[in-house]
C-alpha cells in the first residue's frame, strides 16, 4: 500500500563468495586473451592477414593526412601548415619508421589507461557519496570501493610500459627534438621541454597512483574499522578524506589526460581535454558499477538493492552520457569554428587522415555514446529494469573504448590502426585480469558496510 515502507531482508554479514567456477571463468578469458594476442603478433610480424597495412599504405596516408591538413591550413601561413602537418603523420616524422609492436605497445597503452580508469572511478564514486553525505548509496559502497585494487596492476603496467614503448608512443620523447643543431629539432615541442620531458613525466606518474592507491587504502580501511566499532567517527573522517581526494583528483586527472593520451599528439592542444578525458573515465565507470551490482543481484547477492537504487544508477548512466556529449560538441564546434590548423588537426587526422580509417569508429562513437544510452535509458521503466540496465551498461562500456581508441590510435599507430587478433586479446587480458581482481577483494569483506550511518537510509531508498 502507498505510504508504507517494509523493511528489506538485509543481512549485514553478506560475504560474496567467490565462486572457483566464476574464477575459472576470468582466467579463461585472460587465457583466450594471451592465445589471441600472441596469434595476432605472429601475424602482424609475419605482415599476414588484414592487420598489417603495408608501408604503401603508410606513404598514401601521409599524402592523404597533409592533403587534408592542407584544407585547414589553405587561409593561414604555410608556417602553421608545416606544423600541422607534423601532427597529422608522426610516425613519418624524423625518419622514425613503423614496427609491427608499435601496435601491440599502443593496445597494451590504451587499455591500461580505459582500466586505470575504471578503477579510480569506484574510488571518485565512493568520495562523491561520503563528501556529499548521500545516503542512498550506502547498501551497495562496497562493491565501487573493492574497484581502487586494480590500480597497482595498472600502475606498474603503466611504468613498465613507458620505458619499453616511449619512443614508439611518443614523439616528444627523441632526444634530437631539443638539440636546435639537430635536423629533427622541433621548435614548438622544444618550447613545452619544461613540462615535456621523461624524468618530470615518470615523477607525475608515480604520484598520480601512489597518492590515488593511498587515499583509496585511507578510505578503504576507515570502512572495515567502522564495522566492527560502529558510531560516526569514521564516517566524518572519510567525509573529509573524500574531500581532499576530489580536490586532488580533480587536478590529477586533468594531468594524467594530458599527459598519457593528449601528448600523443605532442602539437596539439585543447583547452577542454582535460574534461573529455574524465567524462569518457567517469560514464565507463559508472556503467561498470551498475554492470557489477546487476550481475551480483542475479547471482544471488544484495537482496536489499531495488529498482530505486537500479534507477539512480540509470540516471546517472544516463545524465553523464549527455555530459560526456556536451564536452565533445564543445571541443569538436570550438576547434571547427576557429579553424586554427594546429587545433583543427587532431580531427583532420580521425576524419580524413590516414586514408579515413578511422571516420567510421569516430561517428560510431558518437552513436553508441550518445544516442544509445540517451534513446534507450529515456523512460523511467528502462531504468528499473535488470536486463535492459545490463544492455546498455556494457554499450556504454564497449562504446569509451572506441573513444580511448579513437584517442590514442591515429598518433601512434596512424595508417596501421585496424580491429584485428591483438585488439581483442588485449582487451580480454585485461577484462579477465580486472574480474579477478575485483572478485578476489570483494570476497574479503562483507558486501554490506554494516554500521555505515546512512545505512537505514539506504534500506528505505524509494523515489
Amino acid at each position: 500500500m502507498a505510504g508504507h515502507h517494509h523493511t528489506p531482508v538485509v543481512s549485514l554479514d553478506e560475504q560474496y563468495v567467490f565462486q572457483p567456477k566464476t574464477r575459472s571463468r576470468a582466467l579463461l578469458t585472460i587465457g583466450i586473451g594471451l592465445l589471441l594476442l600472441i596469434i595476432g603478433c605472429f601475424m602482424l610480424r609475419s605482415g599476414g592477414g588484414n592487420e598489417h597495412h603495408g608501408a604503401e599504405h603508410a606513404t598514401q596516408a601521409a599524402g592523404g593526412a597533409q592533403h587534408g591538413t592542407g584544407h585547414a591550413a589553405q587561409n593561414t601561413e604555410g608556417a602553421h601548415q608545416g606544423a600541422a602537418e607534423n601532427t597529422v603523420q608522426p610516425i613519418a616524422e624524423g625518419g622514425h619508421e613503423f614496427h609491427w609492436y608499435t601496435r601491440l605497445y599502443a593496445n597494451i597503452w590504451l587499455n591500461n589507461i580505459f582500466f586505470t580508469g575504471i578503477a579510480i572511478i569506484g574510488v571518485f564514486f565512493v568520495a562523491v557519496q561520503y563528501a556529499s553525505q548521500a545516503g542512498w548509496s550506502a547498501g551497495f559502497l562496497r562493491v565501487p570501493m573493492a574497484f581502487g585494487y586494480f590500480l597497482p596492476v595498472t600502475g606498474v603496467i603503466m611504468l613498465i610500459m613507458f620505458f619499453v614503448a616511449k619512443h614508439d608512443l611518443f614523439h616528444w620523447t627523441h632526444e634530437g627534438l631539443f638539440d636546435p643543431k639537430s635536423k629533427e629539432y622541433d621548435e614548438i615541442i622544444a618550447g613545452k621541454k619544461g613540462f615535456l620531458n621523461t624524468p618530470f613525466f615518470v615523477i607525475r606518474m608515480v604520484i598520480y597512483f601512489a597518492v590515488w592507491f593511498w587515499l583509496f587504502l585511507v578510505l578503504r580501511k576507515r570502512s572495515l574499522q567502522e564495522d566492527l566499532e560502529g558510531g560516526v567517527k569514521f564516517f566524518d573522517r572519510n567525509m573529509f578524506t573524500s574531500a581532499y581526494f576530489l580536490i586532488f583528483f580533480a587536478v590529477t586527472s586533468v594531468l594524467a589526460a594530458w599527459d598519457w593520451v593528449m601528448s600523443i599528439d605532442t602539437h596539439w592542444f585543447s583547452t577542454m581535454f582535460g574534461w573529455y578525458m574524465f567524462a569518457s573515465w567517469w560514464v565507463t565507470g559508472l556503467a561498470v558499477i551498475t554492470l557489477t551490482i546487476v550481475n551480483l543481484k542475479e547471482a544471488g547477492y544484495l537482496p536489499h538493492v531495488n529498482s530505486n537504487h537500479l534507477h539512480d544508477l540509470g540516471k546517472f548512466m544516463f545524465a553523464f552520457s549527455i555530459f560526456w556529449t556536451y564536452v565533445w560538441f564543445a571541443q569538436f564546434v570550438l576547434i571547427y569554428y576557429a579553424n586554427i590548423p594546429e587545433e583543427t588537426v587532431y580531427f583532420l587526422a580521425r576524419l580524413e587522415g590516414y586514408g579515413g580509417i578511422y571516420r567510421p569508429v569516430f561517428f560510431l562513437n558518437i552513436f553508441i555514446n550518445f544516442v544509445f544510452p540517451f534513446l534507450a535509458l529515456m523512460t523511467r521503466d528502462s531504468k528499473r529494469h535488470m536486463v535492459f540496465l545490463k544492455v546498455i551498461a556494457i554499450g556504454i562500456i564497449v562504446g569509451h573504448w572506441f573513444d580511448f581508441y579513437q584517442m590514442i590510435m591515429p598518433g601512434t599507430v596512424g595508417a596501421h590502426g585496424g580491429f584485428g587478433l591483438v585488439e581483442f586479446g588485449t582487451v580480454a587480458i585485461y577484462a579477465g585480469a580486472f574480474a579477478l581482481v575485483l572478485g578476489t577483494f570483494l570476497a574479503k569483506a562483507p558486501l554490506v558496510a554494516r554500521n555505515h550511518p546512512m545505512l537505514e537510509e539506504s534500506l528505505h531508498h524509494n523515489i
